[in-house]
């Protein structure tokens, strides 16, 4: 009898870990950001509110607002700058017009690895979690509804 679950049991100890894993903020998301997207959004980067009251100046200087931590992240994906993240880094696939967000092409040097990167960070914000909308509906953007937030993941 164990002899004929010595197969089954390596099958599936190969199959597991591709679903079981779970991205995380640390393992995960924290390389890729420093890879990608710390030169623009890191430590020297003005916070949101900053950044908004002078956005052309630090638009020329190639800064981005702060997003160098967890806390920082999460609010440009839930609240209060819902959808941010998702609106510029999303390939054009989720937006009506289908173009790209304005940070997309900065997730790799080529297309492939832009979108090895883009599955980790929508495996980060959880399946369904992906979406454009905004807080509070603006222009074309609609607001994001509960069930959307409800299904935002974000392990640290």
């Amino acid at each position: 009898m164990l002899n004929k679950l010595i197969p089954v049991l390596a099958v599936a100890a190969m199959t597991v870990p591709a679903f079981a894993q779970t991205v995380t903020y640390t393992k995960d998301i924290v390389p890729l950001f420093k890879e990608n997207c710390s030169e623009c959004h890191g430590d020297t980067s003005p916070l949101f509110k900053e950044f908004k009251k002078q956005e052309e100046k630090y638009t020329k200087e190639k800064l981005g607002p702060r997003m160098d931590s967890y806390p920082l992240l999460i609010s440009h994906v839930g609240w209060p700058e819902t959808g941010a993240i998702m609106r510029r880094l999303d390939d054009g696939k989720a937006s009506p017009g289908g173009k790209p967000g304005n940070m997309y092409r900065y997730l790799g040097g080529d297309e492939q690895e832009r979108q090895k990167n883009l599955a980790v960070f929508k495996a980060w914000v959880g399946e369904g979690g992906w979406n454009l909308n905004r807080w509070a509906a603006r222009g074309d953007v609609p607001a994001v509804t509960k069930e959307q937030i409800d299904k935002l993941k974000l392990a640290y």
